[in-house]
């Protein structure tokens, strides 16, 4: 029952904002001409249609908020007036009563707000669909950002998500796709990321991460987490003061390199998904800023961390051969990986699939951002995973939603911006490092451990094991042992006859040397 009135209030959100209109609209067909009319009636949709699309995901609650703010990244996609109004998601979400964030800090320390903080501004920076945030200066001086979790957030998501649950279940019942789709395993991995920003504690632990994978690359910066002052539900972490990214204008005015911050971008995307298989997955302008102190201008500035990405050793070494392949135009390897790694079936043919991927890729490559949209390439390309069957990836839906996400940013800071050769070098460089000797002694270094415990067992291991065999199996690894001793003895007879001759030929030189002198 409370998914079915769950239900009934986002259509009646959605018919009260006359967000029916947006899609019913366009349409031609005199039913569906009729239909906007009649759902039409009593309603003032004299407000843009921007704002009430705004408007309407707020009212609807965080996850539907988030999806607009992924939505107003993409502005390939959306028309200008949307995709404006969108970004107000990104950081003006409709702040709650600073009464209510002063009685979360006061019950989470279990001290007056006034003992905890020196100073503590009672309006809010920012204010986004699961926590805002307060600037405040602890006792010692330092300046500081609280982040507060909004209140009852789960019970509201729990909704949400039995109801996404329950449509997966009909979508994977009654689709043809459903199955490939995987609906419901791609509700799981959202469920599980959601319930994970409600943890402010997992979120400060996910920016220290983050923190220590990026501190040797110089790109970007983010901010120190205090642990003595992080709780579930508040979180303490160094103020940062930079512009956001999406005021470019002013960005340019004071003199930084836009076209250099893009490609930074992307770097610190690459670096983050292949390197450390970790990364912020929630990278919409909302959450970046661009330094403008002296000691680190120019330099992004990586906020909020409660969505992270997370990729397999295999899923990053699939991925990177994928992608390594596609800027070589090698189409066939990336039809060769998808079988290999199962995502479609053993039986396809490699040529169609390598003629289906060609014809999706080749049109896009060596051109700008502004010509190109991955979002299509990634639309063109799902039309052909439904030809072929491959199965959906539910890891990978963060990969993909912050891919996106990167691209919108590059196309707001340079659309000159290429990004397959920006990205091709790093890529190349880190797949000889996974192919290389780098890799064979960094595996060495990583099992060098368990060898050390294992080495010295060894013969007691095999005294046990001779002793618990038959005797038929003894003689057979006695016969194998001495057949080891002749290869031995073979080997070492090999051994110093080379040595033997290397010390006649350095004789004879010896004499020839003595004679001539």
């Amino acid at each position: 029952m409370r998914r079915f009135f769950r239900g009934a209030f986002i259509v009646w959100v959605v018919l009260r904002h006359g967000l029916d209109e947006l899609v019913l609209s366009s349409f031609q067909h005199p039913f569906l001409r009729l239909l906007t009319r009649w759902v039409s009636i009593g309603r003032d949709l004299s407000v843009p249609r921007g704002q009430r699309l705004r408007e309407a995901l707020e009212r609807l609650g965080p996850i539907f908020v988030k999806f607009g703010q992924v939505l107003s990244t993409r502005r390939d996609l959306l028309p200008p007036d949307i995709a404006d109004e969108l970004a107000a998601l990104q950081d003006r979400v409709p702040p709650f009563p600073s009464a209510v964030a002063v009685a979360t800090v006061e019950r989470a320390f279990g001290r007056r707000v006034d003992q905890v903080f020196a100073t503590f501004e009672h309006v809010p920076v920012a204010s986004a669909s699961i926590a805002q945030v307060h600037f405040a200066t602890l006792n010692d001086g330092r300046e500081v950002a609280v982040k507060v979790l909004r209140p009852n957030m789960l019970p509201v998501i729990e909704k949400d998500l039995g109801l996404m649950r329950v449509m997966a279940g009909w979508v994977e019942r009654l689709s043809a796709d459903g199955k490939r789709l995987k609906p419901r395993e791609v509700v799981a991995e959202f469920d599980k990321y959601l319930h994970d920003e409600l943890d402010l504690v997992r979120e400060a632990a996910n920016a220290a991460q983050l923190r220590r994978n990026m501190s040797e690359l110089g790109l970007v910066l983010i901010p120190e987490m205090f642990w003595d002052y992080c709780h579930p539900e508040v979180m303490v972490m160094e103020r940062m003061k930079g512009v956001p990214i999406s005021r470019v204008d002013e960005l340019r005015a004071r003199g930084v390199d836009i076209p250099r911050l893009a490609r930074d971008g992307v770097t610190i995307f690459f670096t983050q998904v292949f390197r450390d298989g970790f990364f912020h997955a929630d990278m919409h302008p909302g959450n970046i800023q661009v330094s403008v102190d002296p000691a680190s201008f120019g330099r992004y500035i990586s906020l909020d961390f409660g969505i992270v990405g997370t990729l397999t050793e295999f899923d990053k070494e699939y991925l990177a051969q994928n992608f390594s392949a596609f800027f070589r135009r090698d189409y066939k390897r990336v039809a060769q990986l998808h079988i290999e790694s199962g995502w479609v079936p053993r039986d396809t043919r490699v040529d169609e699939l390598e003629a289906a991927i060609r014809t999706v890729c080749e049109p896009y490559f060596d051109r700008p951002l502004k010509e190109i949209s991955l979002g299509m390439v990634l639309m063109r390309l799902f039309q052909t995973s439904r030809r072929f069957n491959v199965e959906i990836q539910p890891q990978l839906v963060l990969l993909q939603k912050t891919l996106l996400n990167i691209e919108g940013l590059g196309r707001e800071l340079d659309p000159e911006l290429d990004l397959w050769s920006t990205a091709k070098p790093f890529l190349e460089k880190w797949m000889l490092d996974q192919v290389g000797p780098q890799r064979l002694l960094r595996q060495l270094k990583e099992e060098a451990p368990q060898y050390a415990k294992l080495l010295p067992a060894l013969p007691r291991l095999l005294h046990d094991y001779l002793q618990q065999r038959p005797d038929e199996l003894r003689r057979e690894v006695k016969a194998l042992m001495d057949e080891q001793r002749r290869t031995n003895r073979l080997l070492q007879a090999i051994l110093y006859g080379g040595l033997g001759f290397l010390l006649g030929l350095l004789a004879m030189q010896l004499l020839v040397r003595v004679k001539l002198w």
